[in-house]
């Protein structure tokens, strides 16, 4: 069981405003940004999802090679930045919707992980993170005595 931290849900909160800000482009109005400066989502789309002894994340990642990419965790919070490149120009650009340029996405995390225990796999524009659980955030079953 996760335990509940004003702190954590305070900083979870900073974390939304800045990116709402971001969003509208508040934070860097002159600069490229990965994703329309006026949408409301988020890059790398991802989903979280946890077993007894696990924790995974699959993030799609599609064009993004993954030599550019950093995994980073601190204090239950999992972090993944990293850069898609411009398109090399081929004539008339009418068009562009795919973005480029640096990205970074934090999510926290639903329970406490071992760090040194996370793997990371990528594969056709797919990140799959697996982490293992701290011994401390595993369930046990304790015995009642009668």
């Amino acid at each position: 069981m996760a335990s509940w931290s004003i702190f954590n849900e305070l900083d979870s909160l900073r974390r939304e405003i800045d990116e709402a800000f971001r969003g509208v482009g508040l934070s860097r109005p002159l600069t490229t940004t990965f994703l329309s400066p006026y949408s409301t989502k988020r890059f790398p789309l991802l989903n979280l999802t946890e077993d007894e002894d696990k924790v995974y994340i699959e993030a799609l990642l599609p064009g993004v090679d993954p030599k550019e990419l950093e995994l980073s965790v601190l204090r239950g919070t999992l972090t993944i930045s990293g850069e898609r490149k411009a398109p090399t120009e081929k004539g008339v650009l009418h068009r562009t919707e795919l973005g480029f340029g640096r990205f970074t996405r934090s999510i926290d995390l639903p329970a406490d992980i071992n760090p040194d225990n996370t793997k990371a796999e990528y594969k056709d524009g797919v990140m799959l993170i697996t982490m293992t659980k701290s011994e401390h955030a595993k369930p046990r079953k304790i015995e009642i005595a009668s």
